[in-house]
């Protein structure tokens, strides 16, 4: 398991401290603090229930031939979710924006239902005896209690709702239990966090149907995602649903200054509103210049791999410019080649150090002091771009759990952040339904 890896290096990082001090014992006590530092962590980690409210997912990873009992090249899968500890994985239908116009609806609906497919073919054919569908917090627990792991859904850009509100309930008896209203570009529903670019909006905040779908989510119990949405259209959430509201994945903006964060004044309102923040260990999002400085030094490596693959390496933004066939040629070989020239900068001397878990752990430590740990939990975004090092994907999520043991976190507290913050607004969004 790779926590092992991560272990033995936090014992050689504490004891290298001491290694100027003429007394050998220091060293041999430093080994032993850290090595009882790892023991408790570890069984912190086995007691609670850890949940990722964010992981893409790839169809064709969900059939009889390819799927997620085999330890594929997904950040996320059954091995990897097995060797690192991680209960729950909300897996996401996830929608990319694209014309506001029937065939537009029309393709993106078609791809919605081919992921709320795929995973109830994961849950129900392919591996029920390893993992199950949780609709509610008393499904998470028991499911976890039985000894399997959980999948839950989370729709990423309402797109796909089209101009059908009854869709939004399709969607929820299909297990849906969060949707975001936007993606990378203004969706019929409301305008995305892209507008801060140019300053171009399109129905400044929600729109009218916007508004529709955020009641009717109120209404069957499906938690309002904020993570993509403009700051204008967050507000008006804020101000239009009766329940508590989430940041699928969402980091802190003053410590970050990214668009994809929420700054201190809708942590505000999110922490008067009840809600949660999903902390996400996504590079750019977390340090970007500390990402920038690492992905400047290793383009070229990148390029020259690409190259030796008989492929030609882009940016994350430049494959939107690909024929559909190119860039899922491309994709195919992308975390290979991420891989190869990840191997061949650790080689070199000097050269920029990746985000890690420690950075990413920096964020929660400034979201629980700004706004309260009740109001925070943890997302990964693997499979979408997602990631740092220390928690490259699903076999290393001990890792999260050292780091907070490191930094003082108690058992009850490690416990809210990684589910019970989570599953206690799904609960509050549930009563409010019922309420209604």
């Amino acid at each position: 398991m790779k926590f092992i890896y991560a272990s033995l290096f936090l014992i050689m990082m504490l004891t290298s401290s001491c290694k100027n001090n003429a007394k050998s014992s220091v060293n041999s006590d430093v080994t032993e603090d850290a090595t009882a530092l790892i023991e408790k962590a570890q069984a912190i980690h086995k007691r609670v229930i850890t949940l990722d409210t964010h992981c893409d997912i790839d169809v064709k990873n969900f059939t009889d031939s390819v799927n997620y009992t085999q330890n594929l090249d997904s950040q996320v899968n059954l091995p990897k979710m097995e060797a690192g500890g991680l209960d729950v994985a909300w897996f996401v239908v996830y929608t990319g924006q694209d014309t506001l116009s029937d065939e537009g609806y029309q393709n993106a609906y078609i791809n919605a239902i081919s992921k709320f497919d795929a995973i109830h073919k994961l849950v129900e054919d392919i591996a029920p005896d390893r993992i199950e569908l949780a609709l509610n917090s008393d499904d998470v627990r028991r499911i976890s209690k039985s000894g399997k792991k959980v999948a839950m859904i989370g729709i990423e850009n309402g797109y796909p709702v089209g101009k059908d509100l009854s869709n939004v309930e399709k969607f929820y008896k299909l297990g849906a239990r969060y949707m975001s209203l936007a993606h990378n570009g203004h969706s019929q529903l409301c305008d995305s966090n892209t507008g801060e670019k140019d300053e171009v909006w399109l129905h400044n905040g929600l729109s009218d149907l916007g508004k529709d779908v955020i009641r009717e989510m109120n209404r069957l119990g499906m938690m309002i995602d904020i993570s993509h949405p403009s700051k204008e259209a967050i507000k008006q959430m804020f101000e239009l649903s009766k329940a508590p509201i989430i940041a699928s994945h969402s980091s802190a903006r003053t410590l970050c200054d990214h668009s994809r964060n929420l700054d201190d004044e809708q942590l505000m309102l999110l922490k008067e509103n009840g809600g949660v923040v999903q902390t996400v260990a996504f590079q750019t999002y977390t340090n970007t210049e500390k990402n920038n400085a690492r992905n400047k030094a290793i383009k070229s490596i990148r390029k020259d791999i690409a190259q030796s693959l008989g492929t030609t390496w882009y940016e994350w933004s430049e494959t939107k410019t690909l024929s559909k066939e190119e860039k899922d040629a491309f994709l195919n070989l992308r975390a290979k080649i991420i891989r190869l020239a990840d191997e061949k900068a650790d080689t070199m001397d000097d050269f920029p150090p990746k985000v890690n878990v420690s950075d990413f752990v920096d964020h929660i430590d400034y979201l629980v002091e700004k706004i309260g740990l009740e109001h925070v939990g943890i997302s990964s975004d693997f499979d979408g771009g997602g990631g740092v090092e220390g928690w490259s994907d699903a076999s290393e999520t001990f890792n999260v759990t050292l780091e907070l043991v490191k930094r003082g976190y108690t058992e009850t507290q490690i416990e809210k952040l990684w589910s019970g913050n989570l599953l206690r607004v799904l609960d509050e969004v549930e009563a409010v339904a019922k309420s209604m």
